[in-house]
C-alpha cells in the first residue's frame, strides 16, 4: 500500500513553496549579508565556522575571532579548518602575538604549510627579523599562497641588502601580479641602489602610470555603476566593458558585481565566467558565476559551477547553501536534502535555507510514503517535525503512513496533532 493521492497535498503545491523560497537570491560578491545581532552563533563546531568565514568575508575580524574560538572549544582538533583562520582574523586585528600562536600552532600540527609561511613571514616582517621572512616567505614561494607573496619576499631582500635576489623576486611578483604599482616601485629603489639610474626611472614611471590607471578605474566603476542605474543598456555597456580584463580576474570579478548589483545578470555572466576560469581555485569567483547561472535558470550549469567549489570548501556556507537550493530546483531530492542539511548544520540561524530544508525532507516523506517505503517516509516526518514542531504538515503526513500501515490509533493521535497545529497556527477558522 502507498499513501492515497487523495490524502496527501498535492505535489505541485510543495514545489511551487519550493521555487517560491529558492528564488529570493544570494548577493553577489560586494553585497554582504545581512548578519546576526549576535556576534557568537551557538550549536556546532560547523555552524561557528560558518559565522567565522562569513564574518571574515566581510571584514569583521572581530568577530570572525570569537566564532573560530568557539569552534575551537568544542573541537580543538579543527587546526587548518578554525584555527587557521583564527590567526589570519588576530592578524587583520593587529594582534601579532596571538596570531603568531596561532599560527606556529597550526604548523606544528599540518607542517610547513604555505599559507601559514606566508603570514608567518608578513609577522617576522612587521618584526623587523628579515632573516625569519626570507625564510619563511621562500618556503611559501615554492608554492605562492597569495599573488603578494614574492613582492614580500623581495621587500625582505631589499631591506636585509640582498639585492641581487630582491631583483629576482620582485620581477617574479611582476609576472604574478602586474597590476601591483607597489612592485614596479620596489624594483625601482632596487635598481636606484644599484646604480641603474636609466632602470629605475623607467620602473618608477611604470609604477606611476599603474596609480593613475588604478585612478581612472575606479572613476570608471562610478561611472559605469551610474549609466547601469540611469540610462540605456546599451550606452552603460560601452561604458562598463572599458573594465573588462580578460587576464585579471579580480577586475573581471568587479564588473561582474557591478553588473549583477544593477540587474544586468547577463552582462555579469562573460566577465564572471573568465574570472573563474583565471581563478579555478577561489571559492568566491566560482560562487559568482553559479550564482550568476541560477539567476539566469540555467540550472545544470550552475550545478557544474558550484559542485566541486562546495565539495572542496565544505564548511562555506554560501557555496553549500546555493548548491542545495540548485539541486532543489532540479529535482535531485536526495542530494538536495543531503545539502541543505549541511549548510543547515552550518548556519542554523538562516531561515531561506530552514524553510527550503523542511520543505526538502517534508518532500521526500511524501515521495517515500507513496513508494512504499512506509518507516523512512516516518522518519523525514519525523525530522521535519523537529525542524518545524509549529507546523502540522508532519503530522498529517504520519497520520497517513500510520492509516495505511493499519495502525489506526498511531495515526489518529497525529491527526489530532495536526488539527490542534493548524488550529493554533488559524485560530479564526
Amino acid at each position: 500500500m502507498r499513501l492515497s493521492a487523495a490524502t496527501t497535498p498535492p505535489l505541485q503545491r510543495l514545489l511551487a513553496l519550493l521555487l517560491a523560497i529558492v528564488a529570493s537570491a544570494i548577493p553577489l560578491a560586494g553585497q554582504a549579508a545581512h548578519q546576526s545581532a549576535n556576534p557568537i552563533s551557538r550549536g556546532t563546531p560547523e555552524a561557528h565556522m560558518g559565522k567565522g568565514y562569513d564574518a571574515l568575508k566581510n571584514d569583521r575580524y572581530d568577530v570572525a575571532a570569537a566564532e573560530f574560538r568557539a569552534a575551537l572549544k568544542l573541537d580543538p582538533k579543527l587546526v587548518l579548518r578554525a584555527r587557521f583562520p583564527l590567526g589570519v582574523a588576530l592578524f587583520e586585528l593587529h594582534k601579532p602575538l596571538e596570531a603568531r600562536r596561532e599560527f606556529e600552532i597550526v604548523r606544528r600540527e599540518a607542517g610547513d604549510h604555505p599559507n601559514v609561511l606566508y603570514y608567518l613571514g608578513r609577522l617576522d616582517l612587521d618584526d623587523r627579523n628579515l632573516a625569519g621572512a626570507i625564510q619563511n616567505l621562500t618556503k611559501a614561494a615554492v608554492d605562492p599562497p597569495f599573488p603578494d607573496t614574492t613582492y614580500y619576499l623581495g621587500f625582505a631582500c631589499f631591506k636585509q641588502g640582498d639585492l641581487t635576489a630582491a631583483e629576482k623576486w620582485l620581477q617574479e611578483a611582476a609576472i604574478a601580479n602586474p597590476h601591483d604599482a607597489r612592485v614596479t616601485y620596489q624594483l625601482g629603489l632596487v635598481y636606484r641602489k644599484q646604480g641603474r639610474e636609466d632602470e629605475a626611472k623607467k620602473a618608477m614611471a611604470q609604477s606611476t602610470e599603474q596609480r593613475q590607471r588604478d585612478a581612472a578605474e575606479s572613476q570608471l566603476r562610478l561611472e559605469c555603476a551610474l549609466k547601469l542605474d540611469k540610462g540605456p543598456r546599451e550606452d552603460a555597456h560601452a561604458v562598463c566593458e572599458q573594465l573588462y580584463d580578460p587576464d585579471n580576474s579580480d577586475k573581471l570579478t568587479a564588473l561582474g558585481t557591478i553588473y549583477g548589483q544593477h540587474g544586468d545578470t547577463e552582462a555579469a555572466l562573460r566577465p564572471l565566467k573568465r574570472a573563474a576560469e583565471l581563478s579555478p581555485q577561489s571559492p568566491q569567483m566560482q560562487y559568482n558565476l553559479a550564482l550568476a547561472y541560477y539567476q539566469m535558470k540555467r540550472l545544470e550549469e550552475a550545478r557544474n559551477a558550484i559542485a566541486p567549489a562546495a565539495t572542496r570548501w565544505p564548511d562555506v556556507f554560501q557555496l553549500v547553501a546555493l548548491h542545495g537550493k540548485i539541486l532543489a530546483l532540479l529535482g535531485d531530492d536526495l542530494p538536495a536534502y543531503q545539502t541543505l542539511r549541511r549548510a543547515h548544520d552550518i548556519n542554523p540561524e538562516d531561515s531561506n535555507t530552514s524553510d527550503l530544508l523542511y520543505l526538502s525532507i517534508l518532500k521526500l516523506g511524501y515521495k517515500s510514503g507513496e513508494s512504499g517505503q512506509y518507516p523512512e517516509s516516518i522518519r523525514y516526518f519525523g525530522e521535519a517535525s523537529k525542524l518545524r514542531p509549529q507546523e502540522p504538515g508532519p503530522h498529517e503526513g504520519m497520520a497517513v503512513v500510520y492509516t495505511q500501515t493499519g495502525r489506526r490509533a498511531e495515526a489518529l493521535a497525529e491527526q489530532r496533532k495536526a488539527d490542534r497545529l493548524s488550529k493554533a497556527a488559524n485560530p479564526a477558522r
